[in-house]
């Protein structure tokens, strides 16, 4: 049975709409994002699906396009659309950080630093610079390595420093997958 043919207070989408998103489930988030299902299964059906195939929704955004599009209903423009979804809560995520959050605490930083680099499939090291208050200025990624490695060069910290006039900085070393290393001032 189509959503269309729902009562109205079990569609997802109104139901974001009348009770706010945090009343529904991950499924129901997520068929919303694919907007339809597959002949014969709702998009809630194919949303089910997936994440029960990844068992979660970080497992599920993380996937990588072949895997992903590997599944029934699911292609390059879903891929996209859940990239982009994924993306717009990271540079929130980023964005509100930067409105004067205190790194002052290694608990602050690493739950910052999970949140910017908890999926990346490569070695990256990173600077945060920090104002005299460690409120964070900017994230950078200085350098990106390979699956087992990533050059960094301390002059290039040292004068991205300068040029940000940072206070303080804080260096980290992303290990693929979240195994972080975190050297603090």
């Amino acid at each position: 049975m189509s959503i269309r043919n729902w009562p109205v207070d079990e569609r997802p989408r109104e139901k974001l709409i009348s009770k706010g998103a945090a009343a529904l489930s991950d499924a129901e988030l997520l068929a919303i994002l694919l907007r339809t299902g597959t002949r014969g299964h709702t998009a809630l059906d194919l949303a089910r699906t997936l994440l029960k195939d990844f068992l979660s929704l970080r497992k599920l955004l993380a996937a990588d396009q072949q895997r992903l599009c590997a599944h029934l209903g699911m292609g390059p423009a879903r891929f996209a659309a859940l990239q982009a979804c994924t993306e717009i809560a990271r540079r929130q995520l980023s964005e509100s950080m930067r409105a004067g959050p205190l790194l002052a605490s290694p608990k602050a930083t690493n739950e910052y630093l999970a949140a910017r680099l908890r999926d990346l499939e490569h070695e990256v090291f990173c600077c945060l610079y920090l104002d005299k208050r460690h409120r964070l200025i900017e994230f950078e990624e200085l350098f990106r390595g390979t699956i087992d490695g990533a050059s960094v060069h301390p002059r290039e910290v040292v004068k991205q420093a300068l040029q940000r006039n940072a206070a303080a900085v804080i260096v980290a070393h992303s290990v693929a997958r979240n195994r972080m290393g975190l050297m603090c001032p």
